[in-house]
């Protein structure tokens, strides 16, 4: 049940380069689709962007578009990864999405992609 998303991308001003772009969204909402009840998260996204770059308020919107939606928490995680990897065809992209207690239980849905072509840069390591 992946939702359109009619968002807007820019133009990677360092294609060249790999870096890690980091989003924080603390406040995503969708419904619980057993009992109707809202969910509650904080969404992180980490993505090494590849000539694509994803606009902020578009993505705002796109991740209001779930307010009313009723999801499990692994089918949320999965779409929304799907859907920005699709917009923005990323090297790399992880999303973290960390639901508020329901129950007395915290969940933590971590989803990743991969470009195929894509080769993770060796970590550096500097000397203190």
């Amino acid at each position: 049940m992946s939702n359109v998303i009619d968002s807007e991308t820019f133009t990677n001003p360092q294609p060249d380069r790999d870096y890690i772009i980091y989003i924080n969204i603390p406040e995503f909402t969708c419904l619980c689709p057993k009992t109707g009840q809202p969910d509650f998260a904080t969404i992180q996204i980490e993505y090494v962007p590849d000539q694509l770059c994803i606009e902020l308020k578009a993505l705002k919107l796109y991740m209001g578009s779930f307010r009313n939606q009723g999801a499990f928490h692994e089918t949320v995680t999965n779409n929304i990864l799907d859907d920005l990897v699709n917009m923005t065809d990323a090297r790399f992209m992880r999303i973290r999405a960390k639901f508020n207690v329901r129950g007395g239980i915290y969940t933590t849905i971590v989803a990743e992609h991969t470009k195929s072509d894509w080769q993770i840069p060796a970590t550096v390591v500097l000397p203190e």
